[in-house]
């Protein structure tokens, strides 16, 4: 009974781990709707990008893990750029996941 329960459990994780790990990783179109700030910067594909006049990297298809860390970083005030703290500081944490995982998704995403 052991073994068919510990059997039963780990399919039961190989079934829910894909998932759990997509969750962990956002939801680009939860993400695209809190994007409307970052795009008009950073040029997401599909977007005029008018202001700022200076240089401002384009981020779209950038490493998720990148994202999510740099987002971090900018809330906490560890990586500093004024503009970035104010709108990383307006988001939670599932926020965050979500707009790392739209925009590591943006030149996959058909609008």
């Amino acid at each position: 009974m052991k073994r068919l329960n510990a059997l039963a459990l780990a399919s039961l994780a190989l079934v829910t781990l894909p998932f759990a790990a997509a969750h962990a990783q956002g939801d680009p179109a939860l993400g695209r709707q809190l994007a409307y700030t970052c795009t008009g910067c950073h040029g997401i594909a599909g977007y005029k990008n008018a202001y700022p006049q200076y240089h401002v990297p384009r981020i779209a298809g950038q490493n998720y893990d990148y994202l999510l860390a740099a987002l971090i970083a900018y809330q906490k005030g560890e990586r500093t750029h004024p503009t970035m703290q104010a709108q990383a500081a307006s988001f939670s944490e599932t926020d965050l996941q979500n707009l790392a995982a739209f925009i590591a998704s943006a030149g996959k995403v058909t609008p």
